[in-house]
């Protein structure tokens, strides 16, 4: 084989294989659009009117919740890697003193005391959402977010919105809305 013809051939070799692994990222075809379905899980009872009911701990400044759900294609695979965006109307306001730094050491007689107190200030006025801004799927289609009311918020009830949507596929977003009436 000559030099001119295994460079051709090795060319065409080349061109096949880079076509034939091209693949397109947005359908052309609207019916092509791919579907998606989503499965909140807010690990909360919820009551005849469609609330949630989420009871703060009175005895921490602070309860911690966590939001789950599933996302699955119209297969119901799981999907890995879809965006949800997160928020709430409540927020809370820091005071002046965010927390302590409370410095330890041992006694010659190998008992812990402390000999030292430092507050961390500086975030007064400081705007603290309620519910973290994003999270995403992984590979089981499986995501959770994380929320954090606080005890001066019993009575109140958080609007909970989640955005979401295939971005690789269409800039068509979707949004789930319920509500959690904090005891």
């Amino acid at each position: 084989m000559t030099k001119k013809k295994m460079i051709n051939r090795n060319l065409f070799l080349f061109c096949c294989m880079v076509f034939i692994s091209c693949e397109d990222l947005i359908p052309n075809d609207d019916n092509d659009k791919k579907s998606i379905y989503v499965y909140i899980n807010p690990r909360l009872p919820q009551d005849d009117n469609g609330y949630y009911h989420l009871t703060l701990n009175k005895s921490k400044w602070q309860t911690i919740h966590r939001f789950s759900g599933l996302v699955t294609d119209e297969d119901d695979n799981p999907l890995d890697v879809v965006r949800f965006e997160w928020s709430s109307n409540l927020y809370w306001v820091l005071g002046d003193t965010l927390g302590y730094i409370i410095k330890r050491g041992l006694t010659d007689e190998m008992v812990y005391v402390n000999y030292d107190t430092i507050p961390i200030t500086g975030f007064e006025g400081h705007i603290v959402s309620t519910i973290n801004p994003a999270c995403y799927s992984n590979s089981k289609g499986e995501f959770s977010q994380m929320s954090g009311f606080v005890k001066n918020m019993v009575g109140d009830t958080a609007e909970i919105g989640i955005t979401y949507g295939l971005r690789e596929v269409s800039e068509e977003r979707n949004q789930i809305n319920f509500s959690v009436v904090l005891d």
